[in-house]
């Protein structure tokens, strides 16, 4: 996956994500902005829309994310095809 994806900070300031991998659970990004573990950041996925993310790590520019509620079944499959056809 090579998902570029609006998002807020916790400060609220718009942040610039590539999610490199995602589950219904959870996702891998690149950021450039230095996060540390138990920030939220809100990102605006299609479909679902805007979900929360609690960061649980940070390395090199990247952060592992446990979204705030899993993602429905349907919604994780109808947003994959959304994004795979993004590429």
């Amino acid at each position: 996956m090579h998902y570029r994806a609006k998002a807020f900070g916790p400060d609220a300031k718009p942040l610039a994500l590539v999610i490199v991998n995602m589950s219904a659970m959870g996702l891998m990004a690149r950021c450039e902005t230095q996060y540390q573990a138990g920030d939220r950041i809100t990102i605006s996925l299609p479909i679902v829309g805007a979900i929360v993310a609690h960061i649980r790590w940070s390395l090199g520019g990247r952060i592992g994310c446990e979204l705030d509620r899993p993602i429905d079944r349907a919604d994780y499959y109808a947003l994959l095809a959304v994004v795979l056809r993004a590429r």
